[in-house]
């Protein structure tokens, strides 16, 4: 069948009362069927209700793949284990933002234009004093994506191509400064200008870490955690942050407002900060005594307790980027010599529970990434105030590719998503005199 022309073999019948409906049946190159309810309302005069959307495709797209049962997740086609094992956080970007892998070629120059690109305007400096001090890197973050689109307003005609990929470029390059600016705004150093000589993750260390009185120099493993860190947060499909891009970008709005709205919704404490979460969670259990007292408040239904980090909305398996998450976060506590930390160690003991308890393994309560994440971040230096904020650095080209495939998409429509009213039904207005 041809999902893009709305042409099928399968239909569904849906009946209410005596009359039916024959509705087209769509299928994709791997996942579920879906039922085309597009033209529901113009032939039945009602529409579908489904709180969150879970159940309801919002678009068609070629990016991301999950199956959350299998514990699957694929970019562009690939394993995310394979892209986080043997590739690099810009060769995924490559992969999200054109759909294949590069050459030798095409990677070196994606590296360079990338690369380039990695400055900020440096009237960007005044706008980031205007922040408070004790800001949220958050708030900071939002509000200096919004105000890129005044400095570079020579790449906001999104019926450009050239304006678009540049836009692209700018975002994936920039975002890493932005971040790092507002994390040393947070706490009171100078900024640190990027260095075209250093790779990605290593120049994003450089930038967060080092003052202008000492040289510095990232550790490659380090560089490493973070490069994976990034492939992994780098998509996962029509996401809440995700479908706030798309539905702002379907107004037409330009794409640094469309990443800006992505970042406010990620900034939710369901969404982006779930590792945050974790970690306090962490120092809420104090020590490792105490686990016991914990673990049975979480089996405790009457307990408002509940563990974090552990389970997934969409994974009924391990989450496969937990397995790399997990190898990442054991790398970088090894390299650092880490081993009196309180909280990690109450978190290598829920680990070792959480894989063997009888209650988790029964509910597929594995650790997922925000639970490994988080541990990692801390580890590396990172306050729990910037967890997000890498989050949404490393989602950027997530956010850029999903919103560049909705504006190319020829059948894009504004978003309008419908509701049940159960409000008032009409009524007169009464003066106020005569209201009782």
């Amino acid at each position: 069948m041809d999902a893009i022309n709305g042409t099928s073999a399968k239909t569904a019948k849906l009946t209410i009362g005596e009359t039916s409906w024959d509705l087209p049946v769509l299928s994709g190159t791997i996942g579920p069927d879906v039922v085309d309810i597009g033209k529901l309302y113009g032939q039945t005069g009602m529409f579908t209700y489904d709180p969150g959307f879970t159940s309801t495709a919002s678009c068609e797209s070629q990016i991301t793949y999950i199956d959350g049962d299998e514990g699957i997740l694929l970019y562009r086609g690939y394993p995310i284990e394979q892209l986080a094992e043997s590739g690099d956080f810009l060769e995924t970007c490559y992969l999200l933002l054109y759909g294949e892998l590069p050459t030798a070629a095409q990677k070196a120059d994606f590296d360079y234009r990338v690369t380039r690109h990695t400055m900020v305007h440096e009237q960007m400096s005044r706008f980031f004093h205007g922040f408070r001090r004790d800001a949220h890197p958050m708030a900071v973050l939002v509000a200096s994506v919004g105000a890129m689109s005044a400095f570079y307003h020579d790449s906001t005609d999104i019926s450009d191509p050239q304006q678009r990929m540049i836009a692209s470029i700018r975002m994936i390059a920039k975002m890493p400064t932005l971040a790092a600016m507002a994390y040393k705004y947070s706490i009171g150093q100078p900024f640190v200008y990027p260095k075209n000589e250093l790779d990605y993750a290593s120049n994003f260390l450089r930038m967060c870490f080092s003052v202008p009185c000492e040289e510095y120099k990232a550790n490659p493993v380090l560089s490493r955690a973070i490069d994976k860190i990034f492939i992994l947060h780098a998509d996962h499909e029509q996401n809440a942050s995700t479908s706030t891009v798309r539905l702002a970008g379907s107004s037409g709005a330009n794409p640094f407002a469309c990443i800006a709205a992505g970042i406010a919704c990620l900034w939710g404490p369901a969404h982006g900060g779930a590792n945050e979460a974790a970690l306090k969670m962490l120092g809420e259990i104090g020590s490792v005594d105490r686990i016991p007292e914990y673990i049975k408040r979480a089996k405790d239904k009457n307990d408002p307790f509940r563990l974090m980090g552990f389970g997934h909305r969409v994974y009924k398996n391990y989450d496969p980027r937990a397995k790399i998450m997990q190898k990442t976060c054991h790398e970088v506590l090894g390299e650092l010599g880490i081993k009196d930390d309180p909280l990690l160690d109450i978190a290598v003991e829920l680990e070792r529970i959480a894989l063997q308890d009888e209650y988790f393994v029964e509910r597929k309560l594995y650790p997922n990434i925000d639970f490994y994440s988080g541990i990692t971040l801390r580890a590396l230096g990172f306050p729990t105030s910037m967890f997000t904020v890498l989050f949404a650095l490393a989602r950027t080209v997530g956010w850029i590719g999903q919103w560049k495939e909705m504006i190319e998409d020829p059948g894009q429509r504004i978003g309008r998503p419908r509701q049940l009213y159960t409000g008032a039904a009409q009524r007169d207005y009464v003066p106020i005199a005569r209201r009782k």
